[in-house]
């Protein structure tokens, strides 16, 4: 039989009501340890009550915990880890359990403070989908509507996410990442906006097991938006879906800002769905040509995107459906049109979406390696931008070009062949119908070429 690993430690969840909240198995935990460690509120609850335990604060110090406990080890001692809540819900304890191994390690939860503020606001909570921002200060979401949306290592990107793909979301929250920068984020995302077919609420459970316990249930964005909610506290955030009525004069008149309905296909919206440069529409990878460019782009669940040649953003708007958990980096030149792609990422409530204003290949250094590329437009620098992707693109990557010129096919399947990659391309001719008198004809669109290149794995 293998010899029997001794724990070192305990983790203990702890509410604001301290000591009284404690059962009689994490009082006895508390009462032999000789080193006690945790932030300065919970130090403060439960020292007095462990005079004999050395004390460490582990506010700004959290990697020398696993040292402060290791030497308690090594002189005999017992350590106390005091922790919010579940410290296995985006606690302390698993940072704990992968330094010192699970065999040394003990958790005594007490009710996640999630799992409270459901209480409090009598909703179940079974299908929640659980997150975080409890971490630096990264600024607000998007001060400016002109600049691009944040990327992954914003504070509130995990957020986001989760909302933007569960109806049901609860986060612990921080100074700095509040609620109100919180609804104020969604709002500059396209949360709220008119003809979504949803209704976004906000509630906050603020300073729970205090005597000041407060609750503010089922708040607007816009309400959040403007409102100081005490501290500590944690977000309640629901989506409920409104019905949603199509087809109307007022509808037509909306479709510049409304939202797209929030149950929206994941790919495939109709060309019209799209504000397009007006009074010629038209400047956008048609519904055909899409559906088939995003298939050749194979884009999984995470990948990173590059679009460069946004246009309306119809491409990369819909891979970042598809990469629902990875991001798409897109790029455009023209003024009009980069403003008609915020305008869609922003009735898509697209925030794993960042598109800047600008010239390719100027500032694609700043972006991350990729998964796959679309191009759609180059503005002149083709043959450059195709060495620099083949470049940067991830072994196994794909490059997909649209193309409706025979000049620039030629520029791209030359510069592929020179930097010795293989490709292959795709002529796609549609027609769609059109009512003609009682009938119906086919009218040809523009055939385009698509053009696939894969970077080898070597």
């Amino acid at each position: 039989m293998p010899e029997s690993i001794a724990t070192v430690c305990s983790i203990i969840g702890l509410l604001d009501d301290g000591w009284d909240g404690l059962g009689a198995t994490a009082r006895a935990h508390i009462a032999r340890a000789t080193c006690l460690i945790g932030a300065g509120r919970k130090l403060e609850l439960i020292a007095p009550h462990a005079p004999a335990a050395r004390a460490h604060n582990m506010d700004g110090a959290l990697t020398r915990t696993p040292g402060w406990i290791e030497d308690a080890a090594a002189a005999g001692g017992y350590s106390v880890v005091l922790a919010t809540g579940d410290p296995l819900c985006h606690g302390i304890a698993h940072f704990l359990v992968g330094k010192l191994g699970a065999a040394r390690v003990e958790v005594l939860p007490a009710p996640s403070t999630l799992q409270l503020a459901f209480a409090r606001l009598k909703k179940p909570w079974q299908a929640a989908r659980f997150a975080s921002c409890h971490g630096a200060d990264a600024g607000e979401w998007q001060p400016d509507p002109l600049q691009p949306s944040p990327g992954p290592a914003h504070g509130l990107y995990g957020l986001m996410r989760a909302v933007a793909q569960h109806p049901l979301v609860a986060s612990f929250t921080s100074p700095a990442n509040s609620p109100d920068r919180i609804a104020r984020a969604l709002l500059a995302a396209g949360y709220g906006a008119p003809g979504g077919g949803e209704d976004l609420r906000l509630s906050v459970v603020a300073r729970l097991c205090l005597a000041d316990e407060a609750v503010f249930a089922d708040l607007t964005l816009e309400e959040a938006a403007g409102c100081t909610f005490p501290h500590p506290n944690v977000v309640v955030i629901e989506r409920r879906p409104q019905p949603l009525e199509r087809g109307t004069a007022a509808d037509e008149a909306l479709a510049p800002v409304a939202a797209i309905a929030a149950d929206a296909p994941r790919f495939g919206l109709d060309d019209l769905d799209y504000v397009q440069r007006t009074p010629e529409k038209g400047l956008i990878t048609k519904l055909e040509a899409r559906a088939v460019s995003l298939a050749k782009l194979a884009l999984r669940s995470d990948s990173r995107l590059w679009d460069i040649g946004a246009g309306s953003g119809s491409v990369g708007l819909e891979a970042s459906r598809i990469a629902h958990g990875g991001h798409v980096w897109a790029m455009e030149k023209n003024a009009g049109d980069a403003a008609n792609a915020r305008a869609n990422a922003r009735r898509l409530r697209a925030s794993n979406y960042s598109l800047f204003e600008g010239r390719a290949p100027a500032g694609l250094d700043e972006w991350p390696d990729p998964d796959a590329v679309f191009i759609g437009g180059s503005g002149g620098e083709l043959a450059e931008l195709i060495a620099l992707v083949l470049l940067r693109l991830k072994p196994g990557g794909r490059l997909v070009m649209n193309f409706v010129t025979l000049e620039n096919l030629a520029t791209a399947t030359t510069a592929l062949t020179a930097a010795g990659a293989a490709w292959d391309v795709t002529m796609l001719s549609a027609a769609r119908s059109q009512p003609i008198l009682d009938m119906h004809r086919l009218a040809a669109q523009n055939p385009v070429w698509i053009v696939t290149a894969r970077k080898e794995i070597s």
